[in-house]
């Protein structure tokens, strides 16, 4: 069996190819492997493999041939095997069996990619590092877990968690939710791969003691993932704000439902969702104005009040307009039947927008 190897960049693909090759040749491929990662040269192997006799013994093996090429090297053109077998970027697989002699000659070229270029250049990047928020894990298989991260600067991602079920995984207690982490992460096609973690900030572990505090993080963890519906979309204000309800949720700044309700205001804000209070959602003219239409995205003037709009008191709309411009100490002196009412408008306004209700609000503690 012939075998050449091409190898110009690293990246996970082009890694599982090379993996694949490896296991059907000698040991010279995976050092020139690690070569190929440490010093990003174009590499070309050929190994021989002769074919077996009639006797079924095989014969004697040619001798391994290396050549190494420069990095700028160009690429194999295509030809007609490649076009017939449906390939691309160069690389071709074709396959020529004598039924007699039972020669079999595979030739796979694989493209790989430099792992330590920065991710800011054009070529990118297979490793990368983040900050983010643990949203919610799940498992996979028997000893993995699929975890859901809030990062600083890719958005949502999901990745996997390799063995962190296991009594003995080295960050297994550092990917639970409400979990601030410092991540390396393998970028891979559909699912990334936690390399390392390190815990910053473990406010899941406070917020356990505490059922009102840990149902309004549970609440504020759905609504953030909920919030970011394309992965790698970055969302900077949204992490920002989940991360300081976190830290306020822990540290008994405020009522745990204000904290909820003040997050979900303002997150749905930065979302493109935001609520009218001191206008008419639908005309604009300056309020406030008594009827309310989640429908209409908040306050309605009584030209504009569609059918079934309620009507709050103005205590309750005062309570949302202070939530959601961080005036505390009108929220902090709030009585408990003001906060349920502002909580059943954002609720409703939060879960109409939503198209869907959230699983861990109807759990969450009220005053």
């Amino acid at each position: 069996m012939t075998t050449v190897v091409r190898a110009d960049r690293v990246g996970r693909t082009a890694a599982s190819r090379l993996a694949r090759v490896a296991r059907g040749t000698s040991a010279v491929d995976a050092s020139l492997y690690n070569a190929a990662r440490l010093a990003g040269v174009s590499i070309s192997v050929t190994v021989e493999r002769a074919w077996l006799g009639d006797d079924g013994a095989p014969a004697p093996a040619a001798g391994p041939a290396v050549a190494i090429a420069p990095a700028h090297a160009k690429p194999t053109p295509k030809t007609a095997d490649s076009k017939r077998a449906g390939t691309d970027r160069g690389a071709f697989i074709s396959t020529d069996c004598d039924r007699k002699k039972r020669t079999v000659i595979r030739r796979h070229e694989a493209w790989v990619r430099h792992p330590y270029i920065s991710a800011r250049q054009d070529v990118g990047v297979a490793v990368y590092r983040d900050e983010g928020v643990v949203l919610r894990t799940h498992k996979l298989g028997e000893a993995d877990r699929i975890v859901t991260l809030l990062t600083r600067r890719h958005g949502r991602v999901r990745a996997v968690a390799k063995g962190v079920r296991r009594t003995r995984s080295r960050f297994g207690a550092r990917l639970e939710p409400a979990t601030v982490v410092d991540l390396q992460l393998y970028q891979g096609r559909s699912l990334d791969t936690i390399t390392q973690a390190v815990a910053i900030s473990t406010y899941g572990a406070t917020l356990a003691t505490d059922y009102a505090k840990h149902t309004a993080g549970s609440a504020m963890l759905e609504t953030a993932e909920r919030l970011t519906a394309e992965e790698r979309e970055p969302a900077l204000r949204l992490y920002l704000l989940l991360l300081g309800g976190l830290r306020s949720l822990a540290g008994n700044e405020h009522d745990g439902s204000l904290v909820l309700d003040a997050f979900l205001l303002r997150s749905m804000a930065v979302s493109g969702y935001g609520t009218a209070l001191m206008e008419c959602a639908r005309c604009g003219s300056p309020g406030p104005h008594r009827a309310f239409s989640v429908q209409a995205g908040g306050s309605v003037c009584p030209d504009c009040r569609p059918a079934g709009a309620a009507s709050p008191s103005p205590a309750a709309l005062e309570l949302l307009h202070a939530l959601l411009t961080s005036d505390w100490e009108t929220a902090d002196a709030s009585d408990p039947r003001t906060r349920r009412e502002a909580s059943g408008l954002v609720a409703a306004h939060l879960q109409w927008h939503l198209e869907r209700g959230l699983r861990s609000l109807p759990l969450v503690e009220r005053a």
